[in-house]
C-alpha cells in the first residue's frame, strides 16, 4: 500500500475514533444533565435483596443526585404487574429487569422501547433482541449431583444416560421452568425432545419448587441429581464446601435475565444512565460477585475457568410466544 494512502487512512481513522469518543462524551454528559434534572429511577427488577443492596447504592454513589426507586417482584407477577398498569396507562417503571421471555413480551406488547446501550457493542446479537433489551447476566441450566453419592465413574457423559434405570426415583427437579423446558427442545429438536422428555419422566422425578432448596437437598443426599438447575446455585454451594458438583451432559439452555428501558419512560436519563452501568465492566463485576454469567465478549476469558467446557444455547425468546404451549406440555410430560 502506497505511504501517502496508509497515511491519508491511518488520519482518516483517527479522527474517527476522535469523533466517536467525542459524540460519546457529550452524549454521556447530555444524559448526566438531564438526570439530575429528574433526580431519581423507578426500577421494577427480580434482582435478589442481597444484589439489589450491593448493586443500587454503589448506582447511587456514581450518579449522587439520583435515587432508585426499587420495586421487587418474582419473574411472573413482576410480568403481571407491568402490563396490567400498562394497560391502565399508569406504567410507573422506567427499567425493567427479568427473564428473558416476560422481555419479549413486553417488547411485543409495546411496552419496551429502544435503546442501544453505551457498551452495546460488546454483547453479541443472541443476548439482546433489536435493541429493546440487552443481557444483564444469564444462567447456564446444568445438572448438579452429589459428590458423596455418585462416583466419578458413574458421572453421565449424556443426557440420555440420565435414563438409566439406577437413577429411577433419585433425581430431583423444578417442575415450573418453562424457558428451561423450551430451551431443552430448541437444542435436541422438538420431537426428538419431546421424546427424550417422556422417557426422562419415567424415572419418577420428584418435583421441588426453588433452586436453592433443590440444591440443599441434593447437597444433604435427598436425592443423586438435580436434572434443572442454574450454575450459578450449584457454584455458591459447592465454594462454600458443600459436595454438590455440576456437569453439562450435552449443549445448555442459557436462561437470560434481560434490562430495558419502558417506552414511555418519566425519567428517560436516569433509565439510560442505570442501563449503561449495569451492562458496563463495573456494574458487570458486581453481580460477578455473586457467581452471575456475563456475556459481555471482553469477559469471556475470564469466565473460562468456571464455565469448563461447556457449550452454551441462548434460549431464543420468540419461544415465548408459544409460552402456553409448552408450558401444558411440561405439565402433561412430568405430572403424575
Amino acid at each position: 500500500m502506497p505511504t501517502a494512502l496508509l497515511k491519508i487512512l491511518c488520519h482518516a481513522y483517527l479522527a474517527c475514533v476522535f469523533f466517536t469518543s467525542t459524540a460519546h462524551a457529550a452524549t454521556q454528559q447530555d444524559l448526566i444533565e438531564g438526570a439530575k434534572r429528574e433526580g431519581e429511577l423507578v426500577l421494577y427488577a427480580s434482582l435478589t435483596l442481597e444484589e439489589a443492596n450491593v448493586l443500587l447504592p454503589k448506582f447511587e454513589a456514581k450518579y449522587p443526585f439520583l435515587k432508585v426507586q426499587f420495586a421487587r417482584a418474582g419473574s411472573e407477577r413482576l410480568l403481571t404487574r407491568v402490563l396490567t398498569e400498562a394497560r391502565a396507562k399508569k406504567s410507573f417503571a422506567d427499567v425493567v429487569q427479568t427473564v428473558e421471555f416476560s422481555m419479549h413480551t413486553l417488547k411485543v406488547k409495546g411496552v419496551l422501547g429502544r435503546y442501544n446501550p453505551a457498551d452495546g457493542a460488546v454483547y453479541p446479537k443472541d443476548f439482546k433482541e433489536d435493541d429493546f433489551w440487552t443481557t444483564f447476566y444469564y444462567h447456564p441450566y446444568v445438572v448438579a449431583y452429589n459428590k458423596k453419592l455418585l462416583p466419578p465413574a458413574n458421572v453421565p457423559k449424556a443426557y440420555q444416560d440420565l435414563l438409566n434405570p439406577a437413577w429411577k426415583n433419585k433425581m430431583m427437579m423444578e417442575g415450573t421452568k418453562v424457558d428451561w423446558f423450551a430451551g431443552m427442545l430448541q437444542i435436541m429438536g422438538r420431537e426428538k425432545g419431546l421424546q427424550f422428555m417422556r422417557e426422562l419422566a419415567k424415572q419418577e422425578i420428584l418435583q421441588r419448587t426453588g433452586h436453592s432448596l433443590i440444591a440443599q437437598l441434593v447437597a444433604a443426599g435427598e436425592a443423586v441429581f438435580d436434572i434443572n438447575i442454574p450454575v450459578a446455585s450449584v457454584n455458591r454451594l459447592r465454594d462454600a464446601g458443600a459436595p454438590i458438583d455440576w456437569i453439562a451432559p450435552g449443549p445448555v439452555p442459557a436462561i437470560m435475565i434481560g434490562v430495558g428501558i419502558t417506552a414511555q419512560p418519566f425519567h428517560p436519563n436516569a433509565a439510560k444512565l442505570y442501563v449503561d452501568y449495569v451492562l458496563s465492566k463495573e456494574g458487570q463485576a458486581i453481580m460477578r460477585g455473586f457467581h452471575r454469567l456475563s456475556a459481555r465478549t471482553d469477559l469471556a476469558q475470564e469466565q473460562a475457568g468456571i464455565m469448563k467446557d461447556m457449550r452454551i444455547v441462548p434460549v431464543n425468546p420468540n419461544l415465548a410466544d408459544q409460552i402456553d404451549e409448552y408450558a401444558k406440555l411440561l405439565r402433561e410430560t412430568f405430572s403424575k
